[in-house]
């Protein structure tokens, strides 16, 4: 399974959820597989879409926050883990798209090859699901999930060639109309 499939089933499952995206390759393919003002898409800011979904979960918590992240994004702002681990919102779905590169910059490696990010997350009190199979993540998100803790949908995914349209938004239409949408 490639990110951007992986993106188009969570997207269509997440309906008018919010969604934080991490910057690069997967707010454009969420951009151009489930476009919605719910969507807050980041534009540069690597690694920050985990602390800002936090925030939000935080403030919302009525709604279900979703956080889509890279594994470089989230090996940058690893203390992200400990800080939501300790507030412990009911109702953030942290999904790690994890290719074991930086994909969106021409693809060098990361660490996620030896260092488990599950391990370091279920560390941190999050309850953990992982799969690399659409069918395995579409029975993950069919659970009904009860959010007793917060949720890392860890998804190892194939590199892919395909390379979504850039998010036609700027920075402050995307917040406007994420926080009208919220």
């Amino acid at each position: 399974m490639i990110r951007k499939e992986a993106i188009e089933i969570i997207g269509k499952f997440c309906k008018n959820n919010p969604i934080v995206s991490a910057n690069g390759f997967i707010s454009r393919d969420l951009y151009d597989t489930c476009e919605k003002k719910s969507n807050f898409y980041m534009i540069g800011s690597m690694g920050l879409a985990s602390s800002i979904g936090l925030g939000i979960a935080l403030t919302r918590s009525k709604k279900k926050i979703y956080v889509f992240d890279g594994d470089g994004n989230i090996l940058m702002n690893l203390g992200s883990l400990t800080t939501i681990g300790k507030m412990s919102p009911k109702n953030l779905i942290h999904v790690i798209f994890d290719n074991s590169i930086h994909e969106s910059t021409g693809g060098q490696p990361t660490h996620t090859s030896t260092i488990k990010i599950e391990k370091i997350a279920k560390a941190c009190g999050y309850t953990v699901y992982k799969t690399s199979s659409k069918e395995k993540l579409i029975e993950i998100l069919n659970k009904k999930l009860k959010i007793k803790s917060p949720i890392m949908i860890l998804i190892k995914i194939q590199p892919s060639k395909i390379v979504s349209s850039r998010v036609m938004y700027k920075p402050t239409e995307i917040k406007k109309r994420f926080m009208k949408a919220i």
